[in-house]
């Protein structure tokens, strides 16, 4: 069997829409559709589900699969006069047949490259070229790494700002048996509240009732930790200075031929808990 049918695999997923499934050695693997340029699939070693996606979840364009990990381009809520997360999650993308060099990703055989340009139609609601390139990679052990990178090509001089976030749904049994370390003492937006600012009191971030928070200027490493499962999900991210993995609170500004690059790497490693002893964890985010 060769490597590349043991690594990439083109097929098709629900209602015919394509994709690509990225697998791993040790049976670890992954899904990214075509559609939203959007993983909606991250298996561990033993066939186990770490991405959340909704029973719901519509895969029949223009509406966004919900679940997995969204692309939120080139607006985040009501940051703009565009739909609340940006149009790159309702477009159709193309693989990359000339993808920029990745020097860090050069050991992973488990790829795929993906690009989005503006179109015709695009340009009337968001008046830019640009090309969006996703690179999805599959390590070794089973991490999944995120790299993005966006490029004005505007031929008449403009700039263009622009917000961006990787919207990720983590699998988890029982939300109130999750905490979130890594955040205590930062400012936060909370959406529920108007966007208003606050700042973190907790020492972790527990979930008795809905939240929906951004975090603003966020370590690069934070830990998600999953009592139930006793599985800790490990963020690293570059580039994207707010939680989760985005770029909220400061828009970014690209002139004509500059480029943006952002990254996120997950990773799921089996843990420890108890509500007295969070040392592991604290190990993690100090190291």
């Amino acid at each position: 069997m060769s490597s590349e049918k043991v690594h990439v695999e083109h097929s098709k997923g629900v209602n015919g829409l394509d994709k690509v499934i990225l697998r791993e050695i040790r049976r670890c693997s992954a899904e990214v559709y075509l559609y939203g340029g959007q993983v909606t699939s991250w298996k561990n070693a033993h066939g186990e589900e770490l991405l959340f996606v909704s029973s719901k979840a519509s895969f029949r364009p223009p509406r966004a699969i919900r679940g997995g990990i969204p692309i939120c381009f080139p607006q985040l809520k009501s940051t703009g006069s565009l739909e609340q997360y940006g149009f790159a999650r309702n477009r159709i993308w193309s693989i990359d047949l000339d993808p920029p060099p990745s020097p860090s990703d050069i050991s992973h055989k488990a790829f795929v490259d993906l690009i989005l340009t503006h179109s015709e139609e695009d340009m009337k609601i968001w008046p830019h070229r640009y090309d969006c390139r996703l690179r999805v990679a599959l390590g070794p052990t089973g991490d999944l790494m995120l790299t993005s990178r966006i490029r004005n090509t505007n031929t008449d001089g403009k700039s263009f700002t622009f917000r961006f976030a990787y919207q990720t749904y983590f699998f988890v049994t029982d939300i109130s048996e999750v905490r979130v370390e890594g955040l205590e003492t930062l400012d936060y937006l909370d959406n529920l509240k108007n966007g208003e600012r606050f700042t973190e009191q907790e020492d972790a971030i527990t979930f008795e009732s809905e939240v929906d928070k951004v975090y603003l200027s966020t370590p690069t490493k934070i830990a998600i930790l999953d009592h139930e499962r006793k599985r800790t999900f490990e963020l690293r991210k570059d580039g994207l200075p707010d939680a989760e993995a985005a770029c909220v609170e400061e828009p970014i500004t690209l002139k004509p031929g500059e480029e943006w690059k952002g990254r996120q790497e997950i990773s799921a490693v089996p843990s420890s808990y108890c509500s007295e002893q969070l040392d592991p964890l604290r190990l993690l985010l100090r190291g």
